[in-house]
């Protein structure tokens, strides 16, 4: 890939097209990855009542944008978490603490009022830093 070069990343959220975006974006060494949630190739959601479930989707749906931009999970240097709830922080954290215990990027954590779908509980950004 040229240093400058832009290179858009295709996930399976049927959002992409009607809303214009992509799942990751690299320009250079640098990958941007957009809210990112439980969702399935099939467009279902995963995990549906299930925080922890959801966070663990959610981040492995992440990890394969980066592996299409060609960076890994120890590039992610920051992250925001958006739940529905915020009393289920401690399940959403625990599962973004086995993928990220070790590399410990920046965090955000927030409520907000709702997703896109009623049955989505968390979606999470995370940018990237290939070094």
């Amino acid at each position: 890939m040229q240093a400058n070069q832009r290179h858009n990343i295709k996930g399976n959220s049927p959002w992409e097209s009607p809303v214009g975006y992509s799942r990751a974006v690299r320009v250079g060494n640098v990958v941007a990855v957009s809210g990112t949630t439980a969702t399935l190739a099939d467009g279902s959601i995963a995990h549906k009542n299930d925080p922890y479930g959801q966070t663990v989707q959610a981040l492995k749906n992440i990890e394969a944008a980066l592996l299409s931009a060609e960076a890994k999970l120890s590039d992610v240097i920051r992250t925001r978490i958006y739940v529905t709830d915020i009393t289920i922080w401690q399940e959403v954290g625990r599962a973004h603490g086995e993928f990220f215990a070790a590399i410990r990027p920046a965090a955000t954590m927030v409520e907000v009022k709702a997703l896109i779908d009623a049955d989505m509980l968390v979606e999470i950004e995370a940018d990237a830093i290939i070094c």
